[in-house]
C-alpha cells in the first residue's frame, strides 16, 4: 500500500513564527517524565499542530527526542491503513524498528492487530532514549478498531515512549484512568489561546502590522485568542495599516460576530485583495488536501506550481509546509473549506473538473484510494466506477470490508447496475448485513451486465497494469460466484432444493482452476445436505469443499471449515470426533507461521463447546478466554455469534441462568443468515433457558411467535424447535398445567426419532430419547422412563455426551439415581459416571464435594461456589464492571449475586462482606 511521505514528517515551521515558550516549556516538563499520552485538544484554528511541531523541534536540556510523526487523514479510519502508516512513521524515526510488525501486517485477511502492536512495542522498548509517537488530527478517526489499537499502545508502551496527539475532540480512549494515574498531560483551547503579548508579536512582528496596544487588545479580546481569527484579521487589516489610525480603529471596531461570519467576511476581502493569478491559483488548487508543484500544475494547467506555493508561504497566506524541502504544502483547513465553498459557488462546472483532474493525477501515481473521492466529488461516475473496480481486489484480499462497502455504495446505483463486478459487490454488502431481499436484485443486475459487457473489460489507462489484471480476473470468476451467492440466499431461506440447484450451477460454471468458486459451491452442497438431515452426504461433500480450498491456497478457510465439519459430527452423535477435529485444526492453526489465522478464535470456541458438553467447564472457559484475547480479528464475521452461545452453555452449567440468557441475547443479532443452516436457532436456545428458570410464559410466547406445534412435521431444520417444545410441555405438566396431553408429546418425539434414524443422526436419537424419558417421568411411569433413558445413555455417554443430560436438572438427577439402582449394570455405570461429573472441582479450585452439585450451598458457609467466586473477587481492587467482565456476566447479574452474599453474611457493604469472609476463613 503506497504511503505519501509527507504524512510522515513533522511540519516544517514557518520562517517567522510566534515563539510560544510558555507552552513549549510545559510540554518539555511533561516529556521529562514521559507521560503515556500528551493530548493537545482544541477546536480548529487554535494552532495545535504548530505547537506540537514547535515542541518536537525545540532545543533543550532534555535528551533529544526520537519522533515518529503521522499526519492522519480520513482514510486512516481503516485499521490496516492506520497500522501501515503508523509503522511507516516509526520507520522514519528508526529504520530498523517495526520491521517484523510490517511483515506481520503484510499477510492477507484481517490485520493481526495485537501481534503487530506487540512486535512494535518490543522494538520501541529496545530503542534508547525518549521516543514520541505523534498522531496529528486524531479527530478524523471514528473507527473503534483503531481506537482499540491506540488504547493497546497506551496500556503497553515502554516508559520512555509517549503518544502525542492533536485533536478537535476528546478521543474515546481511557483518559480518566490515565489522568488518575498521572500519565496524561493535557493542553486545551484555554491554554492555546494567544495572550495579549503573543497576539501583539503575531500581528506586528509576523504579519507586519503596526497596531497600537489598544487595537491589539481589542482584536485579541474579540477573537478570544483564536489564532486563525487573528490571522484572518491581520490579512484584512494589512491594507489599512498605512491609513490613519482611525481607519484601523474603524476596522477593529467592526470586527465582530461569530467565527463563521467573520471568516466569510475576511475571506472575501483577502481574496479580493489578491492579484488575479494568485486568486485563480487558490481557487483551482483548493480541492487538494496536500499540494505539490506537480499536483497543482495538473489542476491549473500552468507550470509554476512550486513557485506559487513558495510565494503563498512567504505571504503567510494559510499554507503550511509539510516537509523540510518545502515540496509539499497544505492549506489551513478552514481556509481550504472557505475556498472550496467560493470555488464551487462561483463556477460549479470548473470545480467538478478540478476534482476530476485531481482523480486522474492520483490514479497515475497509483494512489487509487486517494483518487476515488475526487472522482466522486467531480461527478464523474464512470471514472469513479473504474477506480472502485480496480481497488476491489485489494480490498477483498485484505478483508477491508468497511472500505469496500463505503466505496461501492458511493458509486451511483444506475452506474453500478451496468457493471457486473460492482453489482456483485453490492449484492455481497446486502448479504453481509442479512438483507436477503436486497441480494437477488443486484445479482440479477450483475448477470445482465455480464451478458452485455462480456468477461473482459477494457484496460483503464494511466493506472498500474497489475490492478487491471486483478480486476479482470475477478470479472472472469463472476458467473460462478453469482451462483454461489444465490445458493447462499436459498440456504438462508431454508430452500434446500434451491441451494443445491445454484451450487451445482456454480460447479458447472467454474473453471477447473477456479478452486475458490469450486470450493464454495461444494460447500453449499454440503450445507444443503446438512439442512436436509443427510449427514453422510453432507460430510462427504463438505470434505470435497475443504480440499478445493486447500488447492486454492486458502489455508485459513480450510481450517475454518472445521467448525462446520465438527458441528455435523456432533449431529451424528460423535462429540468425541468433533473434539478431535477441533484439536487437530487448532494445533495446525497455532503452528502456522506468522500471525494467528483469522479462524483461530473460532476453533477455540468450537473446542470449548465440545469440552463443555463433556463436562470440562474449566477447559471450556480457558479456550473461550483464549478466543476473547485473540479478538475479532481471529474470528470470521459469520461465526461471531458462536462465542456467546458457547459461553451461555458454560454459564448454564455453572448455574448462572440469568447470565446464560444474556449471552444468548448478545448472540442473536450477530447471527448472519446465508452462511450456515439455522439448525439450532438462538430463540429456541433462549426458550430452553427460560424453561430452566421456570419462566414458562416467556417460553410459551416463543412457541407462539415461532408457530411451532406438536402436530408439526419432523425435519432436521425444525428438530431443535420441536425438542424445545417437548421440554416446555413437560415443564408445564410439572408446574401443574395441562397445555396438551403428554401422549401428543411422545408422538412428536417418535416422529423426530423416526426422521433421524435413517440418516444416522445419532445425536438426535440421544436427545429425543432423553426427552421422552422426561415425559414418562412427568407422567409417573418410571419404568418406561428408565427404558428410554437407558437407550439414550448407551448411545450418548460413550461418545462424550454429558451436559446434554445434566442440564435437565433435578428430574434427570432423579432418573439417574434410579438407573444406578436398576438391574442393567452397564446403564447403572453410565448413570453413576454422569452423576460423578457434577462433583468435579469448579474453577474456584474447591475440592469435590460428593453429595452436592456445584450450584448448591456449602454446609459451612451457606454460599454457593459461584457466590464464593464472586466474594473472592470482591476482595480484590477490581471494580464491579471489571468483576462482571471477568465472570462473563452482566452487572445486574453480579448485583444479584452480591445481594445474596450480603444477605447470607448479614452485612450491607462490600467492605463488610470481605471482612466477614476473612473472619470466617472463606478467602
Amino acid at each position: 500500500m503506497p504511503v505519501l511521505g509527507t504524512k510522515l514528517h513533522v511540519p516544517a515551521p514557518r520562517r517567522e513564527l510566534v515563539a510560544r515558550a510558555r507552552l513549549v516549556d510545559r510540554l518539555r516538563t511533561g516529556a521529562g517524565s514521559m507521560p503515556r499520552l500528551l493530548l493537545v485538544a482544541a477546536p480548529a484554528g487554535f494552532g495545535k499542530t504548530t505547537l506540537l511541531s514547535q515542541w518536537l523541534g525545540a532545543p533543550g536540556s532534555d535528551e533529544p527526542l526520537r519522533v515518529a510523526w503521522l499526519s492522519l487523514d480520513p482514510g486512516d479510519r481503516d485499521l490496516r491503513r492506520f497500522l501501515t502508516h503508523l509503522l511507516a512513521a516509526v520507520r522514519v524515526a528508526d529504520p530498523e524498528a517495526g520491521a517484523d510488525a510490517r511483515a506481520l501486517l503484510g499477510t492477507d485477511g484481517p490485520p493481526p492487530t495485537e501481534d503487530v502492536l506487540v512486535s512494535l512495542v518490543n522494538d520501541l522498548d529496545a530503542l534508547g532514549g525518549p521516543t514520541v509517537l505523534a498522531l496529528d488530527d486524531y479527530h478524523l478517526i471514528d473507527e473503534p478498531a483503531v481506537h482499540d489499537a491506540v488504547a493497546f499502545l497506551l496500556d503497553n508502551l515502554p516508559p520512555q515512549v509517549t503518544v502525542a496527539m492533536t485533536t478537535r475532540a476528546d478521543p474515546p480512549l481511557p483518559l480518566s484512568r490515565l489522568r488518575a494515574r498521572g500519565q496524561l498531560h493535557e493542553v486545551r483551547a484555554a491554554d492555546l489561546r494567544f495572550t495579549e503579548d503573543e497576539a501583539a508579536a503575531f500581528l506586528n512582528d509576523v504579519m507586519g502590522l503596526r497596531l497600537a496596544p489598544e487595537h491589539v487588545a481589542a482584536l485579541e479580546a474579540r477573537t478570544e485568542g483564536w489564532v486563525a481569527g487573528l490571522q484572518l484579521a491581520a490579512l484584512s487589516a494589512r491594507g489599512r495599516a498605512a491609513d490613519a489610525a482611525t481607519g484601523i480603529g474603524d476596522f477593529v471596531e467592526a470586527f465582530s460576530g461569530s467565527h463563521r461570519f467573520v471568516l466569510d467576511y475576511l475571506l472575501e476581502e483577502v481574496l479580493d485583495s489578491q492579484p488575479d493569478d494568485v486568486r485563480a491559483f487558490l481557487l483551482d488548487t483548493c480541492v487538494l488536501d496536500q499540494l505539490s508543484g506537480p499536483s497543482c500544475d495538473a489542476l491549473t494547467g500552468r507550470n509554476d506550481g512550486q513557485q506559487a506555493l513558495d510565494a503563498l508561504e512567504r505571504a503567510n497566506l494559510f499554507v503550511v509546509p509539510l516537509d523540510d524541502q518545502r515540496q509539499w504544502y497544505r492549506y489551513h483547513q478552514l481556509f481550504a473549506d472557505a475556498l472550496r465553498s467560493r470555488s464551487s459557488a462561483h463556477d460549479p462546472g470548473r470545480f467538478r473538473l478540478l476534482h476530476r483532474r485531481a482523480a486522474g493525477w492520483y490514479a497515475e501515481q497509483g494512489l487509487l484510494a486517494d483518487a476515488i473521492p475526487h472522482a466522486i466529488a467531480g461527478d464523474d461516475d464512470e471514472q469513479a466506477a473504474d477506480l472502485v473496480e480496480l481497488l476491489l481486489p485489494e480490498l477483498t484480499r485484505h478483508r477491508e470490508d468497511r472500505a469496500l462497502r463505503d466505496l461501492v455504495r458511493a458509486v451511483p446505483q444506475g452506474v453500478a447496475r451496468r457493471r457486473p463486478l460492482l453489482a456483485t459487490a453490492l449484492a455481497w454488502t446486502r448479504l453481509s448485513e442479512g438483507d436477503l431481499d436486497g441480494v437477488e436484485p443486484w445479482l440479477d443486475a450483475a448477470e445482465s451486465a455480464l451478458t452485455a459487457v462480456g468477461p473482459a473489460l477494457a484496460m483503464t489507462p494511466s493506472v498500474p497494469l497489475a490492478a487491471t489484471r486483478a480486476r479482470d480476473e475477478e470479472v472472469r470468476a463472476l458467473p460462478a460466484m453469482i451462483a454461489v451467492y444465490r445458493a447462499s440466499v436459498a440456504q438462508a431461506r431454508g430452500d434446500v432444493a434451491g441451494t443445491v440447484a445454484h451450487a451445482r450451477r456454480a460447479l458447472e460454471t467454474a473453471g477447473p482452476d477456479d478452486h475458490l468458486s469450486r470450493g464454495a459451491a461444494a460447500g453449499y452442497l454440503g450445507l444443503a445436505a446438512w439442512a436436509a438431515g443427510d449427514l453422510p452426504t453432507a460430510l462427504d461433500t463438505f470434505g470435497q469443499a475443504v480440499r478445493s480450498l486447500e488447492a486454492a491456497g486458502k489455508v485459513t478457510d480450510a481450517l475454518g471449515a472445521t467448525v462446520v465439519l465438527a458441528t455435523m459430527w456432533l449431529a451424528q452423535g460423535r462429540p468425541d470426533t468433533a473434539r478431535r477435529l477441533y484439536e487437530e485444526a487448532l494445533a495446525a492453526a497455532e503452528n502456522h507461521p506468522g500471525p494467528p489465522l483469522s479462524t483461530t478464535g473460532d476453533l477455540h470456541v468450537g473446542l470449548a463447546d465440545m469440552l463443555r458438553e463433556m463436562a470440562d467447564l474449566d477447559g471450556a472457559e480457558a479456550h473461550l478466554l483464549a478466543a476473547k484475547d485473540l479478538g475479532e480479528r481471529a474470528s470470521l464475521l459469520e461465526n461471531r455469534h458462536r462465542w456467546h452461545i458457547a459461553m451461555s452453555g458454560v454459564l448454564r452449567a455453572r448455574g448462572d441462568l440469568d447470565g446464560a440468557a444474556e449471552m444468548l441475547d448478545a448472540a442473536e443479532p450477530l447471527f448472519l443468515p446465508g452462511y450456515f443452516p439455522d439448525v439450532r436457532p438462538v430463540p429456541a436456545a433462549r426458550a430452553r433457558v427460560r424453561i430452566a428458570q421456570g419462566r414458562l410464559p416467556d417460553a410459551w410466547r416463543w412457541a407462539e411467535r415461532r408457530g411451532v406445534s406438536l402436530a408439526g412435521a419432523a425435519s432436521f431444520l425444525t428438530e431443535f424447535d420441536h425438542l424445545t417444545l417437548a421440554r416446555l410441555h413437560v415443564a408445564e405438566r410439572r408446574a401443574g398445567g395441562d397445555r396438551a396431553a403428554l401422549e401428543d408429546v411422545v408422538g412428536l418425539l417418535d416422529r423426530v426419532a423416526a426422521a433421524a434414524e435413517p440418516s444416522g443422526r445419532t445425536g438426535s436419537l440421544v436427545e429425543a430419547g432423553l426427552v421422552r424419558a422426561l415425559v414418562h417421568h412427568a407422567r409417573g411411569d418410571v419404568g418406561a422412563a428408565l427404558l428410554d433413558l437407558g437407550t439414550a445413555l448407551r448411545l450418548g455417554v460413550p461418545a462424550g455426551y454429558r451436559r446434554l443430560f445434566l442440564d435437565e436438572g433435578a428430574p434427570m438427577t432423579e432418573l439417574l439415581v434410579a438407573a444406578m439402582a436398576g438391574a442393567d449394570g452397564a446403564v447403572a455405570g453410565l448413570a453413576s459416571g454422569l452423576l460423578r461429573a457434577t462433583e468435579r472441582p469448579s474453577q474456584t479450585g474447591r475440592p469435590p464435594t460428593p453429595d452436592r452439585s456445584t450450584d448448591q450451598r456449602t454446609a459451612d458457609d451457606g454460599l454457593s461456589d459461584r457466590e464464593l467466586e464472586v466474594l473472592r473477587l470482591l476482595a480484590t481492587e477490581l471494580t464491579g464492571p471489571e468483576i462482571a467482565r471477568r465472570l462473563f456476566v452482566s452487572v445486574n447479574t453480579l448485583r444479584t449475586h452480591t445481594k445474596h452474599i450480603y444477605t447470607k453474611l448479614d452485612v450491607n457493604t462490600r467492605r463488610g462482606a470481605v471482612r466477614r469472609a476473612a473472619e470466617a476463613g472463606l478467602l
